[in-house]
């Protein structure tokens, strides 16, 4: 009986020895502080620089930016020719040429630094004078398309070079069609933003 009675004890204090355990460890439990935000992180153009540091705000998505958010670029170019022919004794265009005149007016619109000279020449039959004069008509009727196209006046300049600057040498009828001519060549430059790389990103083969 008397040993009934002590493990009758030696149970209920182990049970209340659990119990105050438990609310002893209930009391003991500190919730993690939050953390509050001092420095201000916004990024609004998403480049990973955070606007107190970007110096370049709004850069394009997905570009490449350095530790400043600057986007890094690549400058991109391309050329564009013009070579018009006319008749001998005259400056008058040929229908024939307005497509590659008003090709070239796009071409200026889309590159707003480039500008163009335009360069007239003639053949040889006449004399040096008269040929010099001729080559300016020719580059001023150039001109005068490109202007009607929507090209700004200040980009245009003209030169003639009568027939000090031949391309055919011959006396034949072919080598002086060949120099009743106006030409001009344009390049256009513009700056490309290079992309970030992504698992999308095609490699070009």
């Amino acid at each position: 009986m008397l040993k009934k009675t002590l493990l009758s004890l030696s149970v209920l204090s182990m049970a209340m020895s659990t119990t105050l355990t438990a609310n002893e460890d209930e009391y003991e439990y500190i919730e993690t502080p939050t953390a509050n935000q001092v420095s201000d992180l916004t990024d609004d153009d998403r480049d990973g620089v955070v606007n107190a540091r970007d110096i370049c705000p709004g850069t394009p998505v997905n570009a490449q930016v350095d530790n400043d958010g600057c986007g890094k670029s690549i400058r991109e170019e391309e050329e564009l020719q013009l070579r018009i022919l006319f008749a001998n004794d005259s400056y008058e265009i040929n229908p024939i040429f307005s497509d590659q005149i008003q090709t070239m007016a796009e071409f200026l619109a889309k590159y707003k630094s480039a500008s163009i000279q335009i360069q007239g020449y003639a053949s040889k039959i006449g004399t040096p004078e008269y040929n010099l004069e001729l080559s300016k008509n020719r580059a001023h009727a150039v001109q005068d398309e490109l202007l009607y196209f929507g090209t700004e006046p200040e980009r245009v300049t003209i030169v003639g070079y009568g027939e000090t600057r031949l391309e055919a040498d011959g006396d034949d009828e072919t080598s002086h069609a060949l120099n009743r001519r106006v030409t001009a060549t344009v390049v256009g430059l513009t700056e490309k933003v290079v992309d970030e790389w992504t698992i999308f990103t095609i490699i070009e083969k």
